[in-house]
């Protein structure tokens, strides 16, 4: 195993550029199309859903003068000229055009759309189009409250109700377009969270990706708590990703429909406003970055934190006999110090961001009415156009600092970023690495070893040297020597976890080879599940099962569980001793053709390893066995003895000492 880390891709840019390697896949394959491509395709999606509103829009305006056209002139005259003036000018050409461009665009890319990408662009655009509704309603609300105000000014009774018929007419028909935007967007989160989540857990478990990133070891991998990224950081980034890119969207759009009238109102207060919006938002912006990497600190210390509680949940009664709770909670303890520490600078900084935040807001409250004052006073414009500007102006202001007032979210979202797409990164790089095919070579029907030297990862001093044997299909194989002189990592490399650094390796198949530790896994499942692992539950019936059971001295199981799919915490329920007696049972269900087992009885009685190593014996298995009781050698042809130093020797079972070694 080598190191893996994550390319450090720093600065505004190099943010972009992870956030386009997280969220493009979702909506457009990266090995088929750049990244000026997906932007193209978004700005396509505006073009589409802008002609589609101004279509519809045309219609329902047309519809209604065909039906009640006294109703349409009263009410929505304004609108009705305005479409009208659209189609006869240049306007209509460039809006048909921009929509023929963005259909194009889509029809351009169909065939990297396949895998139901249509969809998530489908519920993107439906997003969208309701955002666009909705803002059109919100910039025909600043019209009507300037008539109604003028109606309560001149005390125009039958005006002033009859403007706020139209004013809760617009209510009603937006909220139900925000709710079920709401509900569109938190269901294509969800759908996204999914296809993101399926698409980690493949990519880790491939290639034995979940093997080679080791999480223990941060400083070869740059990988910690993968659990925590899989499940919380995709959580976080597909939802905060929709609703800051659809919030950007949203105040684009609020910006573009009310710039207009705020400049016919007040071409100072206009300029006035961008100058004003510059300063705050500059200010904000570098007193911002720093919350960057205290938000970065603060998850990973988090995680560490929750990671070391979940340590002692699972090593529970291990630190009980030990009486180890002193160290463990010293330990707690100084995961929880970091946590507080990082913590403590993360408030100071949240306050001082939002003292800014809230005095330039402050500011902004008063800013418009000392500019509009001296029209109004000056008899320039009247109240209601005064009421509209500081709606307009409040409208604008708040779309220019949107980024600005989301600022810490901001700052989350940009950690988390960083977080999960390192991750993804490295995951990646291992997932669709080739494998080493020049040193190892599987599908062989031997095992077989070829002048190989080992070198454990991180170290430079080989623990195996020109190692040459060969294990056939009916041969014994006992593996001694002393602790640290090499048996596990021999073990790790005819399974093909650490490739040689020099010389050849054959194995069988990862099906016809079965590798049972001191410690048996036990998966999260069923007893059927743990008896079949890593076959299918399927494929063995009840009675197969149980007289396996019976076979490794386990018939009591099957009693105490007559129901086989019960599931329960089997690490924590069965003994070291039946835990080695269930990893057998699960040998001579599965039934390969090789088998290494790795002080695999250690906890069992002679007698009953005996049984088992009978049973063996019986299915006519290769077997290499790694362990100290000299009990063990009745049941081997030969012995490999490793003598430290990267020294070994093969001797005859018959003929070894154990109390030599």
């Amino acid at each position: 195993m080598t190191s893996i880390k994550s390319p450090k891709r720093t600065g505004f840019r190099g943010q972009l550029e992870k956030l386009r390697h997280l969220a493009q896949p979702f909506f457009l394959p990266l090995e088929q199309a750049a990244g000026w491509q997906f932007i193209g395709l978004l700005v396509a999606l505006l073009f589409c859903v802008g002609g589609l509103v101004l279509v519809a829009l045309t219609g329902v305006i047309r519809l209604l003068q065909e039906l009640v056209p006294d109703l349409t002139g009263k009410y929505f005259g304004g609108v009705a000229s305005t479409i009208s003036t659209i189609w006869g000018g240049p306007w209509g050409v460039a809006f048909s055009a921009l929509f023929l461009i963005g259909a194009a665009a889509f029809f351009a890319m169909r065939q990297q759309l396949r895998g139901r990408r249509w969809l998530h662009w489908l519920l993107l655009g439906v997003i969208v189009l309701m955002l666009l509704a909705v803002n059109g309603i919100n910039a025909g609300i600043g019209f009507i409250a300037r008539d109604l105000t003028n109606a309560l000014v001149a005390k125009q009774q039958d005006g002033f109700f009859r403007i706020l018929i139209i004013y809760a007419c617009c209510f009603v028909v937006a909220l139900p377009i925000r709710v079920t935007q709401l509900f569109v967007t938190a269901k294509l989160g969800l759908i996204w969270r999914n296809w993101l989540s399926r698409s980690l857990i493949a990519d880790y478990m491939s290639n034995r990706a979940y093997y080679v990133l080791n999480p223990n070891d941060e400083e070869a991998t740059d990988v910690d708590n993968p659990d925590q990224r899989i499940t919380d950081d995709t959580r976080s980034f597909t939802s905060q990703s929709l609703s800051f890119t659809l919030g950007v969207f949203d105040a684009f759009l609020t910006f573009s429909l009310n710039i207009l009238i705020l400049w016919s109102i007040s071409t100072k207060l206009t300029l006035s406003l961008f100058g004003y919006s510059a300063v705050a938002t500059i200010v904000l912006v570098v007193a911002g970055r720093r919350l960057v990497r205290i938000n970065f600190d603060q998850l990973r210390y988090e995680a560490d934190f929750r990671y070391g509680l979940v340590h002692i949940r699972d090593n529970a009664e291990s630190i009980a006999f030990y009486a180890g709770e002193e160290p463990e909670a010293s330990e707690t303890k100084r995961r929880l110090g970091s946590v507080v520490r990082n913590f403590n600078l993360l408030i100071i900084w949240r306050v001082i961001i939002d003292v800014m935040r809230r005095s330039m807001g402050y500011a902004g409250v008063f800013f418009p009415y000392v500019i509009m004052a001296v029209p109004y006073f000056a008899g320039e414009i009247d109240f209601g156009s005064f009421n509209q500007a500081i709606f307009a102006f409040n409208m604008v202001e708040g779309s220019l600092f949107y980024v600005v007032n989301q600022i810490e979210e901001l700052a989350q979202f940009t950690a988390g970023i960083s977080r999960l797409e390192g991750f993804q990164s490295n995951v990646e790089q291992v997932s669709k690495s080739d494998p080493d095919s020049t040193s190892i070579q599987l599908g062989a029907s031997s095992i077989v070893l070829n002048h190989a030297d080992l070198t454990p990862p991180g170290a430079s001093t080989p623990i195996l040297r020109d190692l040459s044997l060969s294990v056939d299909s009916h041969d014994r194989l006992l593996v001694v020597g002393p602790s640290g002189c090499g048996k596990t990592s021999f073990l790790r490399l005819i399974s093909g976890l650490w490739p040689p650094s020099s010389g050849h390796v054959e194995r069988p198949n990862t099906g016809d080879l079965l590798f049972i530790p001191q410690k048996p896994y036990m998966i999260l499942g069923s007893l059927r599940e743990q008896l079949c692992y890593p076959a299918d539950e399927g494929r063995f019936s009840d009675d197969q099962l149980r007289h396996v059971l019976d076979e490794v001295n386990l018939a009591t199981l099957s009693s105490r569980y007559p129901d086989l799919g019960v599931k329960q915490d089997w690490p924590r329920i069965l003994s070291l001793g039946e835990q080695q007696r269930l990893a057998f049972g699960r040998l001579l269900l599965n039934a390969p053709r090789f088998v290494v087992l790795d002080e695999a009885t250690s906890a069992l009685d002679v007698a009953t390893e005996d049984r088992l190593y009978s049973l063996l014996r019986q299915r006519d298995l290769a077997v290499i066995s790694v362990g100290h009781r000299p009990t063990l050698k009745a049941f081997h042809d030969t012995v490999l003895e490793f003598t430290g130093g990267g020294d070994w020797q093969l001797i005859p079972a018959a003929s070894y000492d154990f109390g030599r070694s």
